[in-house]
């Protein structure tokens, strides 16, 4: 079973993946891809951490995805990944220009061949305005692609609002 859960910025769409992982009773693994570059990130960070059960395995990686899934897949366990958005804020972020495309096909690729469940995270960005920057643009067009590309690819797509979900496709 692989399920993407999307939300605004405190949907809940993080607490919601948490439990869904906690009530599997597999065994988890929490990949997370936020980077502490200053304060404010420090503190969200600690939140997140605060929030997780001690007996997972926490595993951080801010850009290589697909090769971290695949280096700790194994049937019967959960991997839950959060967040998607701050993954592809790294990639847009790096020196390498290619390594957006590079990764993301990588990661799309894998997942059909991964026997761990999975439940990815990340922010739905395209129902605010259309921002002004080229980066910002680009980051909430990139986003966009890649919940597209993934919605088909997974059994189940959440929308949480307000610490509600809303099933868009899998079991309702």
């Amino acid at each position: 079973m692989m399920q993407l859960i999307l939300g605004g910025a405190r949907s809940g769409k993080s607490r919601l993946a948490e439990q869904t992982a906690i009530q599997s009773g597999k065994a988890v693994i929490y990949i997370a891809t936020a980077q502490a570059d200053d304060d404010e990130m420090r503190q969200r960070i600690k939140h997140h951490q605060s929030q997780r059960p001690n007996q997972w395995k926490v595993i951080e990686e801010p850009l290589f995805l697909a090769d971290c899934l695949l280096k700790n897949d194994v049937a019967g366990q959960v991997i839950l990944v959060d967040c998607l958005t701050l993954w592809m804020s790294n990639l847009l972020m790096h020196p390498d220009l290619d390594l957006q495309i590079d990764q993301c096909q990588k990661l799309l690729a894998l997942l059909p061949q991964l026997q761990s469940e999975l439940i990815l995270v990340s922010n739905e960005t395209g129902l605010g305005v259309i921002p002004m920057g080229e980066i910002t643009r680009k980051f909430v067009d990139e986003s966009g692609r890649l919940h597209q590309q993934l919605g088909q690819i997974v059994d189940k797509v959440v929308f949480c609002v307000a610490g509600f979900p809303m099933i868009l496709k899998g079991e309702k």
